[in-house]
């Protein structure tokens, strides 16, 4: 993948809000990131900070009400799809971007055969008939490694074990050659050995289609072993994002470090409790006017109160591209920017 490489997906300034009877929940506060051809791109964070909302709202798969996306450009391409139609949004999913659901037990229509399932986005996005697709179908389920595809084409989802659906969900995301596959925690109701067998399934599939492919989870193990570059949320706005090597060997943001410190030690030399980050998420009930790690930050100072802090490129290279970081405390330095 070339270094200069035009973004296949370019997102400016998101920003999403649940409308509720107690008030707005700004869940997505001006979120930026691209991805390059054949890049895989972690997304990192607790539960709540916006991974998954981020990654839906892109493509309309929240319910509008009670969601509205307020803000921002998503760049397919040359295509701004925050502006296209309905139609032409549903001929983007599938087709052009494919999306993995977190839990394979209820992503499958359970009255629908497995087969019918994956060749319906053959049908509807490349102009094949029946046979043409169930044949493209079997090669699929073959690809991804469904033993007798043939004959299991015509089981229902009950049939399969919980990690041969999220292989048939793959599939299925897989179908249209998509340009973009967004995975949104695909092994978090796994066992672990099933988890090990889909994240090699999915690095396999990566080196042999060449897509680029969002990754959210919350197992910062997993991404250190499948991601070229991560992005860490918090609060609904990315917080850090940074090369995987540079953001384990040099953690800028206290968040991350938090995080970081929170994977248990294999190095034999056990502490007598895991760390843990004090406190809680914030509640996004407004917009964010103030650092929303501040309550939980140990390096917090009166700024942090009064400003949230924009995203800065540590180095040459322009934000997006190299490392960079929203915090008014320098790591390097141990004092404030």
């Amino acid at each position: 993948m070339p270094d200069g490489a035009k973004p296949v997906l370019d997102v400016r300034g998101l920003q999403t809000v649940f409308r509720t009877r107690g008030g707005d929940v700004h869940a997505v506060n001006s979120v930026s990131f691209h991805l390059k051809p054949g890049e895989l791109l972690g997304v990192v964070g607790e539960s709540g900070s916006g991974k998954s909302v981020t990654m839906m709202s892109l493509i309309g798969l929240l319910p509008m009400p009670p969601a509205e996306v307020r803000a921002g450009e998503v760049l397919l391409g040359d295509v701004d799809i925050l502006k296209i139609t309905p139609e032409q949004l549903r001929d983007v999913r599938g087709r052009r971007i494919g999306f993995v659901f977190q839990d394979p037990m209820t992503s499958l229509n359970p009255v629908f055969t497995v087969g019918n399932q994956v060749m319906e986005p053959l049908l509807r996005h490349m102009n094949m008939d029946k046979k043409q697709a169930f044949a493209r179908a079997v090669e699929l389920m073959e690809l991804v490694g469904i033993p007798d595809a043939t004959r299991r084409m015509k089981d229902y989802p009950h049939q399969f074990s919980g990690g041969m659906r999220q292989r048939v969900m793959i599939a299925i995301a897989l179908a249209c050659d998509p340009e973009v596959l967004i995975a949104d925690e695909p092994t978090t109701a796994l066992d672990v050995t099933i988890q090990a067998q889909i994240i090699e399934l999915v690095k396999d599939l990566r080196t042999k289609l060449g897509m680029a492919i969002v990754w959210i989870t919350h197992d910062l193990g997993v991404i250190a072993g499948i991601a070229d570059r991560v992005m860490v949320m918090y609060g609904g706005q990315v917080v850090e994002q940074a090369p995987v090597k540079e953001l384990f060997a040099n953690p800028q943001h206290p968040y991350t470090r938090a995080l970081l410190k929170t994977i248990p030690s294999v190095s034999g030399q056990r502490e007598a409790r895991l760390k843990v980050i004090e406190g809680q998420p914030p509640i996004l009930g407004a917009a964010p006017t103030a650092c929303p790690f501040k309550p939980r930050c140990g390096h917090a100072f009166d700024r942090c109160g009064n400003e949230n802090p924009q995203r800065r490129a540590l180095g040459a290279d322009p934000v997006g591209y190299g490392h960079d970081v929203a915090c008014h405390w320098d790591a390097r330095t141990g004092g404030p920017v």
